[in-house]
């Protein structure tokens, strides 16, 4: 695991573009990736790049460009080289066999800072079977120097047989990992079916898009809340009130990013689960990010990816307070006109219309209902009252003793109250 503290380790970053069109994107991924390394604990003081038609089988980017990596390494005092790409384990073999340095991948950093981030046993158990599956597609390549080299065959010998144990030993814990998370999975299904009764907001988004700091400032909790990549890994489930009397569930979940690798999307497939079990959506995003609409395309990739794209889904555009012009929100607000809403969850700015806007996205399951009540029912109003929306009241003609009352409810509530209500 990358070292963090004082000593951080330094790290050159590598980055390659297949065809001509590729270019703006890979800078714009090696930038990213050197946030990662950052909240791995690594700081990048190098960055290469690399055009290529297609990836060199052993070497990846092949075996010149292995070498001056390993000389502009030997210059700059670098221990640790990180790809932009994944690599299979013999590359990473032949990789560091040449530049005499750790080699890492960007699935394999992303799965360093899951382990680094993981607090809770859930998330812990949901990282190590993310990791012993990665490792395990790349034993041969950590084997494979014990392995006989010559002939067609080649591949008899010590190294396979080392390699065929550790396969059943990974296999074995795998399946350890998996029935723990089973059963973790059933009691937040026991979990998930007490809470039915209140719509469930599920906030997702590209990581570092602020959405624990929406947690905290809509519900009043203390999420843990950094200025960093993957700061948070667990799924929360807060109450929170739109109004004085309606209520609803949000819930926060882990950020997306690019190439997210498949391994660690399978191992939190029941933390992700929370996105499909909710009734709406609230997608943050980064509006002070220049590649904001490229995160917005991945976090849509993943939401259809998980069979969540047609949830209803508000576009919450966050921290605006980080752009200069405000020309540019309002440009980015009319691009995105259809449920889109601008705010500043740090610094707390147009949290209302947000509040607004989720009642809205809600639709028909809040309706306006009047209603005839005595002035002898105090009870009945006041448990009215606690469940909706106070609109309006008029008093009714002399010849009726009380008020005529106009509340905003939920539908699952009238139903229940109606029948108690003298209309």
């Amino acid at each position: 695991m990358i070292s963090t503290g004082d000593t951080r380790e330094r790290a050159l970053v590598v980055g390659v573009s297949f065809g001509k069109d590729e270019r703006a994107r890979v800078d714009e991924n090696v930038d990213e990736l050197v946030l990662l390394a950052d909240t791995a604990g690594a700081r990048v003081v190098r960055k290469l790049f690399q055009d290529r038609q297609s990836p060199d089988p052993a070497y990846f980017v092949g075996k010149g460009k292995a070498e001056e990596i390993r000389s502009v390494a030997d210059a700059e005092n670098i221990n640790l080289i990180i790809f932009d790409d994944d690599l299979s384990g013999v590359q990473i073999r032949n990789l560091e066999n040449i530049v005499g340095r750790r080699v890492l991948d960007r699935s394999g950093l992303i799965l360093d800072i899951f382990a680094l981030r993981a607090r809770t046993h859930e998330a812990k158990l949901q990282v190590e079977m993310a990791q012993l599956k990665y490792n395990m597609s790349r034993l041969a390549g950590q084997w494979q120097h014990f392995s006989k080299q010559y002939g067609v065959i080649g591949t008899r010998g010590p190294g396979e047989k080392q390699i065929e144990m550790d396969r059943r030993l990974i296999k074995k814990r795998i399946s350890t990992l998996r029935q723990k998370l089973e059963a973790i999975s059933s009691q937040r299904e026991l979990r998930r079916s007490r809470r039915n009764e209140l719509p469930k907001f599920a906030l997702v988004g590209y990581t570092n898009a602020g959405k624990s700091t929406l947690m905290n400032v809509l519900s009043g909790s203390d999420t843990f809340v950094e200025n960093r990549l993957f700061a948070t890994l667990d799924t929360f489930t807060r109450k929170i009130f739109l109004t004085q009397s309606i209520q609803c569930l949000l819930i926060d979940t882990v950020g997306f990013i690019r190439k997210l690798p498949a391994d660690l999307v399978a191992s939190f497939k029941s933390t992700l689960e929370e996105v499909k079990f909710a009734d709406y959506i609230l997608h943050v995003v980064d509006i002070s990010s220049n590649t904001f609409r490229e995160q917005i395309e991945v976090v849509n990739e993943t939401l259809a990816s998980l069979g969540c794209d047609k949830k209803p889904i508000m576009l919450v555009f966050n921290k605006v307070d980080r752009v200069a012009e405000f020309g540019v929100v309002r440009s980015v607000l009319h691009e995105f006109s259809g449920s889109s809403v601008a705010i500043s969850a740090e610094r707390q700015i147009n949290l209302g219309e947000l509040r607004d806007r989720m009642l809205g996205l809600m639709g028909a399951d809040v309706i306006e209902k009047s209603f005839k009540i005595k002035s002898t029912q105090s009870e009945k109003l006041a448990k009215i009252l606690s469940v909706a929306e106070f609109v309006q009241s008029t008093e009714t003609d002399e010849q009726s003793d009380g008020l005529r009352l106009k509340v905003r409810i939920r539908k699952k509530d009238w139903e229940k109250l109606k029948r108690e209500i003298y209309v």
